[in-house]
């Protein structure tokens, strides 16, 4: 039984030590005495904190207020320096003003980017008058330093972002410091977000979906609670959004998408979770990370469609009814409504991303050699056609009264601007090998049935009646009478011999479905014929969405380097992690302010050779796990799992793409996958050093730290502007691949 004293103080609740637990076990020496409680000063207790507790207490909210502050100071400093169109300033400063002037235009990137260009224009004062050519200089009434502080802000917040990213990936202090610092004072980050381009915001929406992914990861434990919906959706919406303004924001998309695949696999592996509850997970992942970014991104075209009403240089990429409905289109106005012998029209491919029928007298360097039939996107007499009888029927007469073409008559096709008619023969295409060449060949008295091509309509928007072939509202497909093949555009674009265009052949399969197949008159000229209202048809929102994209992809594809050019600006994908080549933004001349796109040496440099060090660290404790050395606890496998591997995930998903693609590519195609590394390297540092003594944490944090600060500023010319001679900045040229000076 316990003596009163021990039962005194269990029922004080004061610790005893061990001396209650311990007291019948021998050697023991009993204590003498209980420890007495003991008297709380409510003077010391309310003693005020000192100012480093205050600072430590508020660092959430002082540290992002203070990076913030120097983001926006750094981003905005001298923006309006160089009053000059700079780099690609030529291209979305050009973009906006197309908004502007609701003009129609055609680019490869998607135009939510674009559409905030315009919209920084707007709110500018800008009236889209200007045309935005390179090295040209902006008029006073144009005020381009709003529209570039416009863009800046998005590369600015960019910073707070990276700091609460860091946080929600459970790096300390210290290392969520650094990693800020680095965006911060990353130079090419700083650069890049000056000026009138998209890439501040591409890194906006990557970092952005980024942090959203890393909430919603941390609200794992708090399923379907509204916190854990609220940052789901918001992954969404980041996905919506980053996807809206470049392509490349796919990339940071997968990332999110194979987290979400294991998630669910975990999840599906749990027997204790009701098939329910399972469901509902998936359910909520589909609709928040599927059906709403979608949704984001339909609605980002679905405004470029409604802003851009009038007719622009960007027609020819869209269906010929599409260009119909613009205000001040030549397509289908005065137009005869249907096609007679003698006529002269543009046809129109009505596959998606569909160019007008093409030819120009360059011919095949291979194959038959004849004259290259292709099609093109623009404007252009070599796209006109005239419609002239068979060689076996009545010859075309252009004095006799007009013969409309009906649903299966046999015509030819004869090219305007070189006299030669549409052929094909038993010679495989240039490309599509398992097709056959479409050339232009002969002429008018000179020829044979080759030459011959059956028109099968397929439908018509405004009649039932087939004896006609209309313009616009009719759709059919050219049978070759010899070979039995359609004439067929994919979207294929011919090499540097073709002009890049798409490639024309004659398709041996039979598949009434295939659009590639389906053509349509777009402008119609014949002098007999009276012009004619088509009539109000117009083309349905999701076959025009459908149709810009795979347009946009298509040329897209096309910009692969020209073997013989020079590109100075062009860089290769092996340059950018090592930090090998710069690009000067804009002419070299003294007389300008000069910009160089280059980076932190300390950033590039130690987040690739993070990268590497993280696969050592990996295979190390993958290696040491086999021989039984179970040294990490969960918190540990956690983090080197959300905090290192994912960041390398999103690295490689943003780099391999332009290692294998075969497009041109530049530096700044490097800017996402650089902020995947650099989160890499914050984990690294955390991983080695938060174990360490505070003095050795501190002294590896303060060299990193200053030394990105330092490098940083060492090289705040490239981004501020560089006025004078650019000979007075060799200093910052260690390696003749920099080129930000001719010394």
């Amino acid at each position: 039984m316990a003596s009163g004293s021990d039962r005194a103080a269990v029922a004080s609740g004061l610790d005893v030590g061990d001396a209650a637990r311990r007291r019948n076990i021998p050697g023991t020496p009993q204590q003498a005495a209980v420890p007495q409680p003991q008297v709380v000063d409510d003077k010391k207790a309310k003693k005020a904190p000192s100012f480093l507790g205050v600072l430590d207490q508020w660092e959430w909210v002082i540290a992002p207020v203070i990076f913030t502050a120097l983001a926006f100071f750094t981003r905005f400093y001298k923006i309006g320096l160089s009053p000059i169109v700079t780099w690609d300033e030529a291209h979305f400063g050009k973009f906006g003003s197309h908004y502007l002037k609701r003009e129609f235009y055609f680019d490869v990137h998607p135009p939510a980017g674009k559409l905030l260009v315009g919209l920084s224009g707007y709110l500018a004062g800008y009236n889209g008058s200007f045309e935005f050519k390179s090295g040209e200089t902006y008029p006073e009434e144009i005020n381009y330093t709003f529209m570039r502080q416009f863009n800046a802000f998005w590369g600015a917040v960019c910073v707070p972002m990276a700091y609460w990213t860091a946080k929600e990936l459970q790096l300390k202090r210290a290392a969520v410091w650094l990693v800020t610092l680095m965006v911060l004072c990353e130079n090419s980050y700083t650069t890049i977000s000056r000026f009138i381009l998209l890439d501040s915001m591409l890194l906006f929406g990557t970092v952005a979906t980024t942090l959203c992914w890393a909430k919603f990861h941390n609200q794992r434990r708090n399923s379907f609670e509204p916190e854990w919906f609220f940052w789901l959706f918001m992954t969404g919406l980041s996905i919506g959004f980053v996807t809206s303004v470049k392509l490349v924001g796919l990339f940071v998309t997968a990332l999110v998408g194979l987290y979400t695949i294991e998630d669910l696999w975990n999840k599906f592996g749990d027997t204790k979770m009701p098939i329910t509850e399972l469901a509902a997970h998936v359910a909520a992942r589909v609709v928040g990370l599927i059906i709403l970014p979608f949704l984001v991104y339909l609605l980002s075209f679905a405004i470029h469609f409604a802003v851009l009403t009038n007719s622009g240089p960007g027609d020819a990429q869209m269906s010929s009814l599409f260009q119909a409905n613009l205000r001040g289109t030549e397509v289908g106005r005065d137009s005869p409504l249907e096609i007679a012998y003698g006529s002269m029209a543009t046809i129109k491919n009505m596959g998606y991303g569909g160019g007008l029928l093409h030819s120009h007298v360059q011919t095949y360097p291979e194959g038959s050699g004849q004259q290259q039939v292709t099609c093109y996107h623009h404007k252009d007499a070599n796209n006109n056609w005239f419609f002239y009888p068979n060689r076996g029927d009545t010859p075309y007469d252009p004095e006799a009264d007009p013969r409309f073409i009906a649903d299966g008559e046999t015509i030819r096709l004869l090219h305007s601007q070189t006299g030669r008619n549409l052929h094909s023969h038993q010679i495989a295409a240039p490309l599509t090998k398992s097709h056959w060449e479409v050339s232009s060949y002969g002429n008018v008295t000179i020829g044979d049935n080759k030459d011959h091509w059956k028109i099968e309509v397929v439908s018509d928007a405004a009649s039932r009646d087939r004896s006609r072939i209309r313009t616009l509202t009719t759709s059919f497909r050219l049978k070759h009478e010899v070979l039995g093949c359609y004439l067929r555009a994919g979207n294929v674009n011919l090499p540097q011999w073709g002009f890049k265009q798409i490639e024309v052949t004659c398709a041996k399969e039979n598949n009434p479905r295939d659009t590639y197949t389906h053509w349509n008159i777009e402008a119609h000229t014949n002098e007999k014929l009276p012009p004619g209202d088509p009539g109000q048809y117009r083309s349905p929102f999701l076959k025009d969405f459908i149709h810009l994209n795979v347009a946009m992809m298509t040329s897209n594809n096309a910009l692969v380097p020209d073997p013989d050019k020079q590109d100075d600006l062009a860089s290769q994908w092996w340059q950018w992690p090592i930090l090998h080549v710069g690009l000067r933004m804009c002419g070299w001349d003294d007389k300008i302010v000069k910009y160089f796109l280059l980076g932190n040496p300390l950033v590039y440099w130690g987040s690739t050779a993070g990268l590497g060090i993280f696969a050592l660290l990996v295979a190390w404790y993958t290696l040491r796990w086999r021989r039984g050395f179970n040294e990490l606890s969960q918190f540990d496998i956690d983090q080197i799992h959300y905090a290192g591997l994912y960041p390398v995930i999103g690295w490689f998903l943003h780099y391999l793409p332009f290692v294998i693609m075969a497009r041109v590519t530049y530096v700044h195609h490097y800017y996402p996958a650089l902020y995947f590394a650099i989160l890499t390297f914050g984990f690294l540092t955390d991983w080695f050093l938060r174990n360490r003594k505070a003095v050795v944490q501190w002294a590896a944090y303060t060299v990193l730290d200053v030394t990105v600060i330092g490098l940083y500023i060492y090289f705040i010319p490239i981004c501020w502007g560089m006025e004078g001679s650019n000979r007075q900045f060799g200093y910052m040229k260690w390696f003749d691949s920099w080129r930000m000076s001719d010394v």
